[in-house]
C-alpha cells in the first residue's frame, strides 16, 4: 500500500475513534449520573474524553505528516500502540453499549405499539440502564490493561521454549547436541538496552553447542543494530554463530534516493552480521563436524508467499552430500511449506521466525490461539510432516505494536537425539 492509502486507513480509523469518543462519553455520563460528587464525575467523563481524543490527535497528526525517510522509530511504534489501545477498549466499550441499545430499541418499538411510557424518561425508549455500562466498563478494562501489560513489560518478558526432536539417522556423535535459536530481532523497535540485555543474558546462559540467528535483524537499515552489536556479539557458541536475512533486512519497506544507496545499506548490514561474529549464509552450505562426523548447516536468504523470494534452495544445497543430516536456516515458514517438506534432498530441520506469533495470542497446555494462524499454517513452535520437522521461533523482538501479550519473546533450545531402537 503507497503513502495516500496509508494516510486515508489513518484518516478513517481517527474518524471513526472519535465517534468511539462520543458513544463512550454518553455511556459513562449514564455510569456516573448517580454519583454524589459532581467533580468525580466530570473527571471521569470529561478526563477520558480529553485523554482519548487527545491519543488520537497525536496518532494522526504524528502519522498524517509520517515521512520518516528511515522508517518507524520507537516514538512512533508508542504513538501507534497507544491509539490501539484505546481504540481496541473503545471498541468493547460501544459493542456491549450498543448491544443494550439495540434491546432499548425494540423495548421502545413494542411500548409504542402497546402506548406505554418509561416513567422514568417519560419517553417510550426506556432510558439506558447503568448496568449496561458498569459491564461495558468491566469487560472494556480487560484489553485496555493487558495491552499496557504487553507495551510495559510483556514486549521483555522473555521465555526459553526447549524442544527436543528424535531422528533415526541422525550422527551418534551430535546425540545430545544443542541449539540456541533467536529470530526476529528487530533492533530499530528496541526502547530498552538493559531490558534487550536481560534477553541475551538468558541466551547465553542456555550454554547451547551451536547459536543461529533466522533473520530480520532491523527493521529497516542497517544503523538500527548498530547501539546494540556489542551487546548481540556476546552470543558465542563452540561450533560457531550463523546467521541469514530476513524480509525486513533487504529495505523493502522504506524510500531509499536510489538503488545504490539501497544496496550499499545491505552491504552495511552484512558487515554488521560479521562485526556480531555471525556467519552470514547466503544460499550457501558449510559442514560441523564433531568427533569424525558430520551434519550439514544450509542457509537460504528470504523466500516467503507474498513476501520476497530470492532464496535459491537449490544453489544452498549445492555440494551437500544427499545422505548427510541437514538443518536449514529459512526465515518463512512457507518455504518449508512449499519447497522444503516435499523436496528429495531430505532436509531433516527447518528452522524459521517471522510470524511473530502475531505478538498477541493465548497458548496453553490444551489450546493455542493467535490471529496469525488465519495467514501461516505453522506460526509457532515444531511442526512435522514424513519425518521432517520445522520450527518455528515465535521472534526476540517486536514490530509496529510496542508490546506482546500472551505470545512472549522466545529464546528457543533444541536438542538433537538419536532414535534407540
Amino acid at each position: 500500500m503507497h503513502r495516500g492509502g496509508f494516510l486515508r486507513v489513518f484518516f478513517i480509523l481517527a474518524a471513526i475513534s472519535f465517534l468511539f469518543d462520543w458513544y463512550v462519553f454518553k455511556g459513562l455520563r449514564t455510569l456516573t449520573n448517580n454519583w454524589p460528587w459532581p467533580i468525580a464525575r466530570g473527571i471521569v467523563c470529561w478526563g477520558f474524553l480529553f485523554i482519548s481524543a487527545g491519543i488520537t490527535i497525536v496518532f494522526l497528526i504524528g502519522f498524517g505528516s509520517f515521512s520518516n525517510p528511515k522508517g518507524m522509530m520507537p516514538y512512533h511504534e508508542w504513538m501507534l500502540s497507544l491509539f490501539l489501545t484505546f481504540f481496541i477498549t473503545k471498541l468493547i466499550f460501544v459493542l456491549v453499549l450498543f448491544l443494550g441499545d439495540i434491546g432499548r430499541g425494540i423495548a421502545g418499538v413494542v411500548n409504542v405499539v402497546n402506548k406505554h411510557k418509561d416513567p422514568v424518561s417519560h419517553h417510550y425508549i426506556p432510558a439506558r440502564r447503568v448496568f449496561v455500562s458498569e459491564l461495558a466498563v468491566l469487560l472494556a478494562a480487560f484489553p485496555f490493561f493487558g495491552f499496557f501489560y504487553a507495551m510495559f513489560r510483556g514486549k521483555y518478558d522473555y521465555r526459553v521454549h526447549r524442544q527436543t526432536i528424535y531422528f533415526d539417522d541422525l550422527p551418534q556423535a551430535f546425540d545430545g547436541f544443542t541449539i540456541t535459536q533467536l529470530s526476529d530481532i528487530h533492533s530499530g523497535s528496541f526502547d530498552n538496552i538493559h531490558a534487550v540485555q536481560k534477553g541475551i543474558d538468558l541466551a547465553k546462559a542456555q550454554k547451547s553447542d551451536l547459536f543461529v540467528f533466522t533473520g530480520d535483524l532491523v527493521n529497516n537499515a542497517a544503523f538500527e543494530i548498530e547501539p546494540y552489536i556489542n551487546n548481540f556479539s556476546q552470543l558465542k557458541a563452540p561450533y560457531g554463530q550463523f546467521s541469514i536475512l530476513g524480509n525486513h533486512d533487504y529495505g523493502d519497506y522504506i524510500q531509499w534516493d536510489s538503488e545504490a544507496e539501497k544496496a550499499a545499506n545491505l552491504d552495511k548490514l552484512k558487515e554488521h552480521h560479521k562485526a556480531l561474529g555471525y556467519r552470514l549464509l547466503l544460499d550457501e552450505n558449510l559442514e560441523l563436524e564433531k568427533d569424525g562426523q558430520k551434519i550439514s548447516l544450509i542457509g537460504v536468504q528470504n523466500w516467503g508467499r507474498g513476501f520476497v523470494q530470492i532464496g535459491n534452495l537449490d544453489k544452498a544445497l549445492k555440494g551437500v552430500d544427499p545422505k548427510a543430516f541437514k538443518i536449514l536456516l529459512s526465515h518463512d515458514p512457507t518455504h518449508w511449506e512449499e519447497q522444503v517438506r516435499y523436496n528429495p534432498a531430505n532436509i531433516h530441520l527447518t528452522l524459521s521466525g517471522h510470524t511473530h506469533g502475531a505478538q498477541f495470542g493465548v497458548e496453553t497446555n490444551g489450546f493455542r490461539w493467535s490471529p496469525v494462524q488465519y495467514r501461516y499454517l505453522d506460526w509457532a513452535g515444531l511442526a512435522h510432516e514424513q519425518g521432517r520437522y520445522l520450527y518455528v521461533n515465535r521472534g526476540f523482538g517486536f514490530l509496529a505494536f510496542s508490546g506482546r501479550l500472551g505470545i512472549w519473546p522466545e529464546i528457543t533450545v533444541i536438542t538433537l537425539k538419536r532414535k534407540t531402537v
